[in-house]
């Protein structure tokens, strides 16, 4: 299948009919343009609230997904419709495939405008198929057959707490479900808890066949964060106690001039696009990746997941 480089596919309502019946209606001629553009956007309809955000998403997939196991701070709104990423307004969201650290993953995001900032608070897209096509063979292959090792320190005083993330405060259930989830994890006192998981690096789309970037490793590593924090949370907690890092799936060290070509060859692919009050994205998340751009002045975006997809390295 040949994607396009239009990044999103624009969607504009010239017929009058709803969008949550348009959707019902035209659902296979959307995933075309998903398969293609990896990105959708629909602008121009009547979605004046979360109600009839989540008619929309529903009237495509009436099953949606819990967030779980967040990596950053949300509420749920209504019916497993959430805000986006509760980050400060000044502060630039990095592009990211959603849940890209577990071995469970949603297929599609669906993001709703009720209200668009000021200035700034793009969504930013990025297509992760062209972002692999930039990248050398030697960081490729590396990722394609070593995978990722993400390994999470939780109640180090920074970061999101286990209880959070994992919604229960009794240790025995906790330990029961990352048995089932094939998560491996180990406490390193009475409240500090570690866990890792190795998830690809590379995946393959399972409609269309492609391959595309896949991961959280340049998140993950400590060299995302700025030389100073990073110097003062090494200090604080040890190299071995930081709240996220990223290795390769076999426990090497991921060359930090690795993931700087990552980085280099994302920004490349950046597109920016402004909301306008009303407008609903589809991501197909095997494909794009999203992030946020700072902003100024009232912001609402609400998000939905849709469809759940299982790593192949499970049960390995």
């Amino acid at each position: 299948m040949q994607r396009t480089s239009a990044l999103p596919h624009l969607v504009e309502a010239p017929d009058g009919r709803p969008l949550d019946e348009r959707i019902t209606d035209e659902w296979p001629n959307v995933l075309g343009h998903l398969d293609r553009a990896g990105a959708v956007l629909f602008r121009g309809f009547d979605v004046p609230d979360v109600e009839s955000f989540r008619r929309v998403v529903t009237a495509a997939m009436p099953d949606l997904l819990d967030y779980e196991e967040p990596s950053t701070p949300r509420t749920e709104i209504s019916g497993r419709v959430f805000t986006s990423t509760e980050y400060p307004a000044d502060q630039r969201i990095p592009l990211h495939n959603e849940m890209a650290y577990r071995r469970t993953w949603p297929q599609y995001l669906w993001f709703w405008c009720g209200t668009a900032s000021d200035s700034g608070g793009e969504t930013t897209l990025a297509d992760y198929r062209r972002v692999l096509d930039r990248l050398s063979s030697a960081v490729r292959k590396a990722f394609e057959t070593r995978h990722v090792l993400y390994e999470r320190v939780y109640n180090t005083g920074v970061d999101l707490t286990w209880q959070h993330v994992f919604r229960t405060d009794d240790r025995a259930d906790l330990e029961e479900r990352l048995r089932a989830q094939e998560v491996e994890f180990e406490w390193l006192d009475d409240e500090r808890l570690r866990t890792r998981e190795v998830v690809e690096g590379v995946v393959t789309h399972p409609r269309t066949g492609m391959v595309s970037w896949f991961n959280q490793a340049n998140l993950f590593h400590p060299s995302s964060l700025p030389a100073e924090v990073r110097a003062a949370l090494e200090d604080a907690l040890g190299v071995d106690g930081m709240p996220r890092t990223a290795r390769f799936g076999d426990g090497g060290d991921i060359p930090e001039e690795m993931l700087d070509e990552v980085r280099a060859a994302i920004d490349a692919e950046t597109v920016r696009r402004p909301w306008e009050a009303g407008d609903v994205l589809v991501v197909d998340n095997h494909s794009v990746a999203h992030g946020r751009e700072p902003f100024t002045g009232a912001r609402r975006v609400c998000v939905a997941m849709s469809g759940i997809t299982r790593s192949r390295l499970a049960g390995q």
